[in-house]
């Protein structure tokens, strides 16, 4: 199956629709999928719900999507950086699931894995572990998380060849391939597009057949939320 496409509307195409779960990679603005993000602003699809370790910034990220009313919930470790996040959270118009960060990347694993659903003690005794199982093991306590499994998931790479193997940039490494994997249709954006056998099989942080379709972006933003510098002596 011919996995390249033009551009993101090429990419996304037949696969948008209201009430889809959505898993988007990228750690703050390190990483995130921003062509796909803003072809699906503007679908104008609604009630979607996005897995993704964090929301964006106000305006850019999947603060897009925010600003537009589009996301319904958020299932996430992280949302600091994002001011209208909190304010849809706090006057409920936005459904929030928090996890634990390792927690929430375990369940995207498995989920891509086929692993229904694995034991941990983070969370036990908290409200983390409110309505779930907790079982004991070896005289210690464990909850019950379940695995992730997405409608769609939104990857982006610094490198990727025709059949959809991919390589991430550094930090960019983060819960990109986990994304990948939990997506029942993966659809990926690179910076750079290269024939089969261009990349070192021992250099693929996530294998072509998790990806779907793929496309090269055109231009990336590559923003920072908080650039922090010092005066000149």
């Amino acid at each position: 199956m011919a996995k390249i496409c033009k551009n993101a509307a090429e990419a996304l195409a037949g696969l948008l629709r209201d009430n889809l779960t959505m898993a988007v990679g990228g750690f703050g603005l390190c990483g995130i999928p921003e062509h796909c993000i803003e072809a699906i602003k503007l679908s104008g699809v609604k009630g979607l719900t996005i897995v993704s370790n964090n929301a964006g910034v106000d305006g850019f990220g999947l603060g897009r999507l925010m600003d537009g009313g589009q996301i319904k919930k958020m299932i996430s470790s992280y949302v600091g950086e994002n001011k209208l996040f909190a304010e849809l959270y706090l006057s409920g118009k936005l459904e929030v699931e928090f996890n634990p960060q390792g927690t929430l990347a375990e369940r995207m694993r498995a989920g891509g894995a086929g692993i229904a659903g694995f034991y941990t003690k983070t969370g036990v005794g908290t409200v983390v572990a409110e309505n779930k199982e907790v079982r004991e093991f070896d005289g210690e306590k464990y909850v019950l998380e379940r695995g992730i499994v997405c409608d769609l998931a939104l990857v982006k790479a610094q490198k990727g060849d025709e059949e959809g193997n991919l390589v991430y940039r550094r930090t960019a490494r983060n819960f990109n391939p986990l994304a990948a994997m939990c997506g029942k249709m993966t659809v990926a954006e690179v910076e750079e597009l290269v024939p089969v056998g261009m990349i070192d099989p021992n250099q693929i942080h996530t294998p072509g057949i998790f990806v779907k379709r793929l496309f090269k972006g055109d231009h990336f933003e590559k923003r920072i939320e908080q650039r922090t510098t010092r005066k000149a002596a």
